[in-house]
């Protein structure tokens, strides 16, 4: 029989349920946890500079490989600063461990210092929260815990731990739950063969079919089942912002992501459908528009494995509720073998699809010239063309979002790495620490704006400390670009504190970091600084790139209006 404390508990399970890193900042009411993961070598603490940043990291982490992220903060203000990032993880459905210290039990509800009721502040974002009673249930708890954020659709879930729950003092005996029994919680592995049969009837009779994606696809690892799927029945496919590299998007029947900032090939396919196959989408209002006019003369399907999601929104003639994996696994049985009904139909359709494409190409914005200050959209490209298409990137949220989502071309999951749900502005750059951190080999952008970058910048310290070669692509507008965008379309140009006046030198803020920081004003400077940029897979480079701050992005849907309602450009709409 093996005694230990709670804290040690906490250092031995994350050891036993194979945790590598955990992000975290100390505090008084964590510091048991803190000691005992002193006394350990094989979990590795990263002391992030912000408690937000975190949360992030561990998030990147978990969205690039699949595996929940650990976080550890102080109660209080540690804990409250973590709350951005676990909305941000919850939203965007992002399995993810929380451990937050708590005052001593016997205080708890006395306005102690430092304490606040983290499990009552989080409680609308996570997936679920546990407060420790007792040392000797931490072993089943945390177990609990890392199979709740993990499986069925995954979240964040917060472990409150007040500090006498770790006290050095105190041992309990510790042994490894290797599994979890709860009756309240049992997730799908299946979905209905009934239903899943109707919708492989509907889609092969289909005569304007298009299959819309999304993040559950990439969190079921169901990627290759889908571009099996897709491939063998020739339709075309559009995905979420979240969704975006499950089905590979240099292929031609991709016709790239949908909604607000989508294709306009994507969002005019949508709306003339009379098949939707939906599949691990969420119907996000990013991506529907104006629900009433959302696809008029279509059927959809949907598959989700939270069946709360489905119906929620927009109505499912076929609902399938299960893992995607599975469900795509048994349409590809069933289809296996059987000849679409309307051949002639679908080549109509793909004919129609190939015009609303030819229209548009060209046309999606106009290049700059050598000697003239740079377009965000040839940035990226540039980028792309770079790292082969291959880079993990993120982003933070922003016209540059749009932009990297738009021209970087994706045709792996997990590789493009942004807060879809929340839309949270600083999310970008600890996003890539976690993630480069545990893929050192690999090419990791964060693609980021003035704006965004300052809310995180602080992590510098953070990348120089455990020595993160992150490289940070910062667009230059001057200006919160997407609010300017919206003030310019829809308040006659006021542009009320959208400018980012007085900015840092960026060129000397990460010099003083300690890394190398290269400015481009101009297209012919972009590629040589690009080399410089990638030269070294380890080592940190910020590239500031001034670009063109008056450049919008398009497409935009109209708001109110259907799919198919689009501004094309400053003086072009649908």
């Amino acid at each position: 029989m093996e005694l230990l404390s709670g804290a040690d508990m906490i250092a031995r399970f994350l050891q036993d349920e194979g945790v590598e890193y955990i992000y975290g900042y100390p505090g008084g009411a964590a510091l048991h946890i803190y000691d005992a993961l002193f006394r350990q070598d094989k979990v590795k603490h990263i002391l992030v500079r912000h408690e937000q940043a975190a949360t992030h990291a561990a998030d990147g982490y978990a969205r690039a490989s699949g595996e929940p992220g650990t976080v550890l903060v102080t109660s209080g203000p540690g804990a409250t600063n973590a709350v951005t990032g676990i909305a941000t993880a919850y939203m965007d459905s992002i399995p993810m461990v929380v451990l937050c210290g708590q005052v001593a039990s016997n205080l708890i509800g006395e306005d102690a210092f430092q304490e606040t009721d983290i499990v009552g502040v989080t409680r609308p974002i996570v997936k679920h929260s546990f407060a420790i009673r007792h040392p000797s249930e931490i072993p089943e708890v945390l177990k609990k815990a890392y199979y709740l954020a993990s499986t069925g659709r995954p979240g964040p879930v917060v472990v409150d731990i007040p500090k006498d729950m770790t006290a050095p003092t105190e041992r309990y005996e510790y042994v490894y739950p290797k599994k979890v029994k709860m009756r309240s919680y049992n997730p799908v592995t299946r979905g209905h063969t009934g239903q899943i049969k109707k919708a492989v009837e509907l889609m092969l009779k289909a005569r304007r079919p298009v299959f819309y994606t999304g993040g559950g696809v990439v969190l079921g690892n169901a990627g290759d089942g889908l571009t099996d799927l897709v491939q063998k029945l020739g339709y075309p496919i559009t995905t979420t912002l979240m969704g975006m590299g499950a089905y590979p998007q240099s292929d031609n029947q991709c016709l790239g992501w949908l909604g607000m900032h989508g294709s306009y090939e994507s969002n005019m396919a949508m709306h003339h459908a009379d098949v939707v196959i939906a599949i691990g989408a969420r119907f996000d209002d990013r991506v529907t528009n104006n629900v009433s006019k959302f696809c008029p003369t279509a059927k959809i399907i949907h598959v989700d494995v939270d069946p709360s999601s489905i119906s929620k929104t927009v109505h499912a003639d076929v609902p399938i509720v299960g893992p995607a994996q599975s469900v795509i696994n048994e349409m590809i049985s069933l289809v296996q073998g059987k000849d679409i009904a309307n051949p002639d139909a679908i080549s109509d359709w793909w004919e129609q699809i190939e015009d609303w494409r030819a229209e548009r190409a060209g046309k999606l914005y106009e290049p700059s010239r050598d000697d003239e200050i740079l377009k965000p959209q040839e940035v990226i490209e540039a980028v792309c063309q770079k790292t082969h298409g291959e880079a993990f990137v993120t982003t933070d949220v922003g016209q540059h979002q749009m932009f990297a989502a738009q021209y970087y071309k994706f045709d792996k999951p997990r590789r493009f790495i942004t807060s879809g749900g929340l839309g949270t502005m600083g999310f970008g750059f600890p996003a890539a620490m976690g993630i480069k951190l545990n893929y050192p080999d690999d090419d990791v952008v964060c693609i980021t704006g003035e704006g965004s970058f300052q809310m995180m910048m602080q992590e510098l310290s953070t990348c120089k400390q455990y020595g993160i070669g992150v490289k940070i692509i910062n667009l230059n507008n001057a200006s919160l670009g997407m609010v300017r965008q919206w003030q310019d379309l829809n308040y006659k140009s006021r542009h009320a504190h959208s400018y980012v006046e007085s900015m840092p030198d960026f060129h000397l803020l990460t010099q003083a970091y300690g890394f190398t920081a290269i400015t481009v004003n101009t297209l012919d400077e972009l590629a040589p600084a690009l080399e410089r940029v990638f030269a070294d897979k380890h080592e940190l480079v910020f590239l500031d790139v001034k670009v063109d701050p008056f450049e919008h992005v398009y497409p935009m849907q109209v708001p109110l209006g259907s799919m198919r309602d689009m501004l094309l450009s400053k003086t072009e709409r649908t």
